[in-house]
């Protein structure tokens, strides 16, 4: 990517967003699990349910900037407790937490309002967060080629919060380390310690 160009970063959905389709089928869910949507609490609901999913699977276009590295700085770029909001691929439920997103740059640098876009850009579908962290940790390596790369999500899963084992205030902790963030002992315990997070 040359200095002067800027890389639109748009998620397409494989099908569009039908909200009148997830409309009746919100309002035959709830119906169907013994819910009523006719009292006047509820007669909206699946309306605004369909919007409710279709936002969180929804991320907003960026612009993705990068900047010569022209006082060719090799430390440590680190933007730490960016909020991950997506929903579990295996129940459609919440999970939330943060996530820790650092680089080693190599000849560019990245806009860091960027960091959390990127989180945003793969968090806004139903997810697993351990691909997550991956496709993270991944993207930016590939678009940016910085000398190394890592990722670190700390999330609660209502998944696991709010039915089967019922484990409240756990967390999952997933991380991915590329280049010299993985090779090199001392960069891969800084991370951790920048992160906040034991390595």
């Amino acid at each position: 990517m040359d200095a002067s160009s800027h890389l639109r970063v748009v998620h397409e959905p494989e099908d569009g967003v039908d909200l009148d389709a997830a409309e009746r089928a919100a309002a035959d869910f709830m119906r169907a699990l013994g819910v009523h949507s006719d009292a006047e609490g509820t007669r909206r609901t699946p309306a605004r349910m369909a919007r409710a999913y279709a936002e969180l699977f929804s991320p907003r276009p960026f612009d993705l900037t990068t900047f010569p590295n022209d006082e060719g700085y090799d430390e440590l770029v680190l933007a730490r407790d960016i909020p991950v909001r997506s929903v579990c691929e295996h129940h459609l439920l919440p999970f939330v937490g943060v996530a820790h997103v650092g680089y080693l740059p190599g000849e560019r640098i990245l806009g860091l309002s960027k960091l959390a876009r990127i989180v945003e850009h793969f968090a806004r579908r139903p997810q697993v967060q351990e691909r997550l962290t991956k496709q993270v940790a991944d993207w930016l390596a590939g678009r940016l080629d910085p000398k190394g790369v890592g990722v670190v999500i700390e999330a609660e899963h209502s998944c696991m919060v709010l039915r089967g084992v019922q484990a409240i205030g756990s967390t999952t902790v997933t991380s991915t380390l590329l280049g010299t963030l993985r090779d090199d002992g001392r960069s891969r315990q800084e991370f951790f310690a920048l992160s906040g997070v034991q390595g």
